[in-house]
C-alpha cells in the first residue's frame, strides 16, 4: 500500500477488477470487443440519423444525441480500464479528476436526454395533433441544450469540491475508474461538506430527471389504456418500448450502485454494475433502438441500396 506524508497525491492507483493474469487477458479480450461495437453502433446510428432525410425527426434527434453520450462515456472509461488490464495501473491525480468530471457530466446529460425522449413520446401518444408545434425544433435544440448546461454545472460543482480534498493516507483506489465513492473514502479531509454538495446537485439531477420521466410514462400509459383496439395498444407501446427497455436498464444500474444502502454494498457487486452501467449498457442501447425500430432498419437499408447505386453509375 502506497502511503503519503503530504496532502497530495501525485498518482492514485486504481486496483481494477481482478488481480489473476489469466481472468484479467479474458477482460481485456472481452472489454475490447465490447469497446469496438459501442464505437460502431454508436458512430453507425449517428450516421444513419444524419444521412437518412426520414429519420430527421425529434425522436431521432434526441437518439442521436443520446449515441454520442454513449460514445463519449465509453470512450472516457473504457480505453483506460483496458490499458489498465495489461500494463501500469497509474493514473495521474489531474487526470483521475478530469475522468470523474467527464464521467458525471455526460451521466447527467444522457438522465435529462432520456426524460426529454420520454416527453417527445408523450406528446406522440397522447397529444399527436400538436406534435408538429410542440415537439419544434427550437424546443428540441433547448432540450438538448437544457441537458448538456445541467450536466456541466453538476460535474463543475463536484469536481471541484473533490479538488479541495487532501490524501494524505493511501492512493490505492478500490475500483477500475476513477468514481466518487472510493475516491471519497480515500480523502483524510472531513468530507461532510462535499458529500452534501454531491448529494444535493447529484441527487437532484436524478430525482428530477426520473419525475419527469415517470410523469411521461404515467400519462402515455394512462392514454393507452383508454384505446379501444388492441392493434392500437400494440402500436401505442411499440414506438416507446425500446426507450422504456433503455431507461430501465439505465436508471436500474445507477439506482443499485448509488442509491442503495452502505450497509448492503459489496465491492464485488458494485464494480460488476459499474461495469455494466459504463460499459455493457453504452453497447446496448444502439442495439436496443436498431433491432426494436423498423424505421432505423429501413433506413440502413436505404443507404446501402443507394450506395450500391452510386457504385453500379460509377
Amino acid at each position: 500500500m502506497h502511503r503519503w506524508n503530504n496532502t497530495k497525491v501525485p498518482y492514485f492507483v486504481l486496483m481494477g477488477l481482478t488481480d489473476a493474469e489469466d481472468i484479467q487477458l479474458v477482460l481485456f479480450v472481452l472489454f475490447l470487443l465490447l469497446y469496438l461495437v459501442t464505437v460502431l453502433g454508436n458512430a453507425g446510428m449517428i450516421m444513419v440519423i444524419r444521412l437518412d432525410a426520414q429519420l430527421h425527426t425529434p425522436m431521432y434527434f434526441f437518439l442521436s444525441h443520446l449515441s454520442f453520450i454513449d460514445l463519449s462515456n465509453s470512450s472516457v472509461i473504457t480505453p483506460k480500464t483496458i490499458g489498465n488490464l495489461l500494463t501500469s495501473n497509474k493514473i495521474s491525480y489531474v487526470n483521475c479528476l478530469t475522468q470523474m468530471y467527464f464521467f458525471i457530466f455526460l451521466t447527467g446529460v444522457e438522465c435529462f436526454l432520456l426524460s426529454s425522449m420520454a416527453y417527445d413520446r408523450y406528446v406522440a401518444i397522447c397529444n399527436p395533433l400538436h406534435y408538429p408545434v410542440v415537439m419544434s425544433t427550437r424546443r428540441c435544440c433547448s432540450l438538448v441544450l437544457g441537458s448538456y448546461i445541467i450536466g456541466f454545472i453538476d460535474s463543475l460543482v463536484t469536481v471541484l469540491g473533490m479538488k479541495n480534498l487532501d490524501f494524505c493516507n493511501s492512493n490505492v483506489v478500490h475500483h477500475f475508474f476513477c468514481d466518487l465513492s472510493p475516491i471519497l473514502a480515500l480523502s483524510c479531509s472531513d468530507t461532510l461538506d462535499t458529500e452534501l454538495r454531491i448529494f444535493i446537485f447529484g441527487g437532484s439531477t436524478l430525482i428530477v430527471s426520473l419525475v419527469m420521466l415517470s410523469a411521461s410514462y404515467v400519462s402515455i400509459l394512462s392514454t393507452v389504456l383508454k384505446i379501444n383496439s388492441a392493434s392500437g395498444k400494440r402500436k401505442a407501446f411499440s414506438t416507446c418500448a425500446s426507450h422504456l427497455l433503455a431507461v430501465t436498464i439505465f436508471y436500474g444500474t445507477l439506482i443499485f450502485t448509488y442509491l442503495k444502502p452502505k450497509k448492503s454494498y459489496s465491492l464485488g457487486n458494485g464494480q460488476a454494475a459499474s461495469v455494466f452501467y459504463t460499459i455493457v449498457t453504452p453497447m446496448l442501447n444502439p442495439l436496443i433502438y436498431s433491432v426494436r425500430n423498423k424505421e432505423v432498419k429501413n433506413a440502413v437499408l436505404r443507404l446501402l441500396k443507394k450506395r450500391q447505386g452510386s457504385r453500379h453509375l460509377k
